[in-house]
């Protein structure tokens, strides 16, 4: 009983304030227009500054040990090179290819996962995800970029330089590559006994902490009013494929690869979580649009990944508890 407890505080919070966003858009207190400009400054300003602090804030990244930031690589590079050719069981759609790919390795890591970590194992969780999230959002952001380009239907190739400048110019990667620089001024700082942290400016800290606790409770709620239930007729097969391999057999495969291995702790297993069990990213809608993609496919299957994520969120949480993990 204290399994289910623990899944369903862990898992259903999140899956509420979705619940709120997705009614207050049926009784017109959010349209889509209201929707689209709070997500642009969920991902510009709340969201980069969330991830800003969770860097700044870690005490000690090198008693966390490495060996979990290679897994999450190395599982994600799997995931993308197995997703290139399974694709093409359920469309030869070249413009929904890419879409596929994407949603196969893209979680919604960001917006839902680190909160996840936190709930299923408190800040040390928290700490391990955002530690994994600065090498594996910069790598969503890469794959993601290339598995749209490879499959694009239009002609032409992309250019490298505006990829990388694209890659380097997401708000969540500059989020994380400024708290890494501030994290090393306070190593160095240590090291010349200078006894300050940006927390001793408190107008500045208090401010950063403001907008950074905005960035959850908006971000879920602008999840849910962006619900668009349309073309799932047309869509179906892909929309069943991309739904399974995201939010059950990824998962599956990579946490229980993780458990043989037997190296990890359990703040390790939240940050893993956290990256495989979450939903597509909402970001690779835009991006999709962008680069010439099904941009209604990509949306589908945020949908309904955030859906059934909250089956098998709860799964994976009661059945980690109910080993031990966590």
């Amino acid at each position: 009983m204290n399994d289910l407890i623990f899944a369903v505080n862990a898992v259903f919070p999140i899956i509420l304030m979705v619940a709120v966003g997705y009614i207050l858009k049926r009784i017109h207190m959010i349209d889509m227009n209201s929707a689209k400009v709070m997500n642009r400054l969920v991902f510009k300003l709340f969201l980069p500054t969330m991830l800003f602090l969770n860097v700044y804030k870690i005490e000690n990244i090198g008693s966390m040990g490495f060996s979990f930031v290679w897994f999450g690589i190395i599982f994600t590079l799997c995931v993308f090179f197995a997703a290139l050719p399974l694709v093409r069981l359920v469309t030869r759609d070249r413009a929904q290819m890419g879409v596929l790919v994407q949603g196969a390795f893209r979680s919604n890591y960001a917006l839902i996962g680190i909160p996840l970590a936190l709930s299923l194992f408190g800040d040390e969780g928290s700490a391990v995800a955002t530690v994994l999230s600065a090498f594996i959002i910069p790598l969503f952001n890469i794959l993601a970029v290339i598995s749209l380009s490879v499959f694009s239907s239009e002609k032409g190739s992309v250019s490298i330089k505006s990829t990388l400048v694209e890659i380097v110019k997401n708000p969540l990667i500059e989020g994380i590559a400024l708290g890494g620089v501030m994290l090393f001024i306070r190593y160095l700082f240590g090291l010349w006994n200078i006894d300050f942290r940006l927390s001793d400016i408190t107008p500045v800290y208090t401010v950063l902490n403001y907008l950074s606790q905005l960035a959850t409770p908006l971000a879920l709620i602008v999840l849910g009013a962006q619900f668009e239930l349309s073309l799932v007729g047309r869509l179906k097969k892909q929309i069943i494929f991309g739904t399974v391999l995201r939010t059950f057999v990824i998962p599956a495969v990579g946490l229980g690869a993780a458990y043989i291995m037997g190296r990890f702790s359990g703040a390790h297993f939240a940050a893993f979580v956290a990256m495989l069990g979450t939903p597509v990213a909402v970001s690779s809608v835009p991006m999709a649009q962008e680069m010439g993609a099904d941009s209604a496919l990509a949306g589908q299957l945020v949908v309904f990944t955030t859906l059934f994520s909250a089956l098998s969120l709860f799964l994976m949480s009661y059945i980690l508890k109910a080993v031990g993990i966590f």
